[in-house]
Parts: structure tokens; C-alpha cells; sequence
């Protein structure tokens, strides 16, 4: 059995089935407005289709590692196996990025309890964290503010993401709210890389990487995290300093008395 052949063969077909998809999306986004038909179709797609090959990936990896007893083979293995995970991550964001875009054609504005809220948060990826090396932590909070729950969760789930793919292992990162006369600020608090000055400006465009060189995904996440935010009505914030870290606080305004 050639296994570099079925390994990366198979890893670098679904790695082109993700490529055309996230240029597809691209090129659609720019003629398109809100289109719900087609973006619920690429989810639907992008769910069943692309998790097929996936799982032929993990499938071989797992029947093969029963049989695989020679250094190379091993080495091939381990290879498959990082890919498949890069994959299910990549496929992940992307399906998350549809579904929080499907989201905004129907949701209404509702009481929600931060603690609640924060604490699945919390639970979600203090595993990541610690694997990462960092010490997460998320400020208790009572506050209950409008928003809508889901888009606001994918908001902070983002913003949390990025802050544990980019701060290095011995960092910090910190949650917590800040009220304020005009309502209520969520901030996210890292120690990792920073961002440049140039680059404040672009990073919530589409398909735009914080870090090109060392980022695997499809730089969708904060491009979702803008346009969610403002749909709901609040504003979205960053601070940052190459080198030292940086700080993305999401503002919900006290509602109309």
C-alpha cells in the first residue's frame, strides 16, 4: 500500500475542496446581497460534502495505525493525521461562519445573562488554552444586556479563538465586562503577538489573516465578527501593540429608554 500516496492524496483533495469553497464564497459575497437560498445551500454543502473526504482521512488513519510498525509509515501517519485536524478546524470556521451569517437574516434582540453566557465561553476552550499553555480566565459577571444570544456568542467565540491561536504558549488571556454611561463593553484581553498599526484597519476585511505566515485558517472569523456585531447594534473595538498583545471589546449600548 503507497501510504504518502493515499495520505496526501486524500489530504490535498480536501484541502482544494476547501480552497474553491471559501473563493466561491468570495466571489458570490461580492455580488450578492443576502442571499439566504444560497448561503443556507453552501451550508448545507459545506456540512455534508466536505466532511465526507474528512472522514475517509480519519477513518485510514485509524485502520492503519493497527498494522503501521516502520519509522517512514509512522512518519507518513502522523502527517495525515495533523492535516485531518487542520482540516476539521478549517471546515469548523467555516461552517460556523455560515450559520452566524444565516442567523442575521432572522433574530431578535433579547434579555441575556452574561454569566450564563460567558461561562459556556469558558468551558468551550479553557481545554485549547491549557493545551496552548496559557492561563485563560473570564471575569464573573451578572449584567444582563439586549443582544441576541447565539450572534453574540459566536462573537466572543471568535474573539477568544483568535486570542489563544495568537498569543504564545506562557500567555494571558482575560474576559470580562466594563460598564459604562452608554452601556456595557465585553472585553478580551490577550498577551500574544499584537497586530501592527497597517494592519488594524484591514483585519475584518474577508479572507484577511492576522499573520499570513503562521495562519492555517480562512480568515473569516473577525470578517463575522463586524458585520454580526453591527447588525445587533454594537460596535466592536481593538487595541493592540505588536509584540504585547491586544485587547477587542465588543460595545452593546444601553437600550432606548
Amino acid at each position: 500500500m503507497d501510504l504518502k500516496r493515499l495520505h496526501f492524496g486524500t489530504a490535498t483533495k480536501t484541502m482544494m475542496d476547501l480552497i474553491e469553497v471559501s473563493s466561491w464564497l468570495d466571489e458570490r459575497t461580492k455580488g450578492v446581497n443576502r442571499a439566504t437560498g444560497f448561503y443556507r445551500s453552501l451550508l448545507a454543502m459545506t456540512g455534508h460534502d466536505l466532511r465526507h473526504p474528512l472522514q475517509v482521512i480519519v477513518s485510514v488513519n485509524a485502520l492503519l495505525s493497527r498494522s503501521v510498525s516502520g519509522n517512514s509509515e509512522r512518519e507518513y501517519l502522523a502527517r495525515s493525521s495533523d492535516a485531518g485536524l487542520q482540516l476539521a478546524k478549517q471546515l469548523d470556521r467555516l461552517i460556523e461562519a455560515l450559520r452566524v451569517h444565516e442567523r442575521l437574516e432572522d433574530f431578535a434582540l433579547q434579555p441575556v445573562h452574561l454569566e450564563f453566557l460567558l461561562e459556556n465561553l469558558k468551558r468551550e476552550h479553557g481545554g485549547a488554552a491549557q493545551i496552548a499553555g496559557l492561563d485563560f480566565r473570564i471575569v464573573r459577571t451578572r449584567a444582563v444586556i439586549m443582544s441576541d444570544p447565539f450572534l453574540l456568542e459566536g462573537i466572543l467565540r471568535n474573539l477568544i479563538y483568535n486570542a489563544i491561536k495568537y498569543t504564545p504558549p506562557g500567555g494571558k488571556i482575560v474576559v470580562g465586562c466594563r460598564k459604562t454611561k452608554a452601556g456595557l463593553s465585553i472585553e478580551v484581553h490577550d498577551s500574544g503577538i499584537g497586530i501592527s498599526p497597517d494592519n488594524l484597519s484591514k483585519i475584518f476585511e474577508a479572507f484577511r489573516r492576522i499573520d499570513p505566515a503562521a495562519s492555517e485558517g480562512l480568515g473569516l472569523g473577525l470578517f463575522i465578527v463586524r458585520h454580526a456585531a453591527e447588525s445587533l447594534g454594537h460596535q466592536i473595538e481593538v487595541r493592540s501593540t505588536v509584540g504585547r498583545g491586544s485587547c477587542f471589546t465588543v460595545v452593546i449600548p444601553n437600550p432606548p429608554a
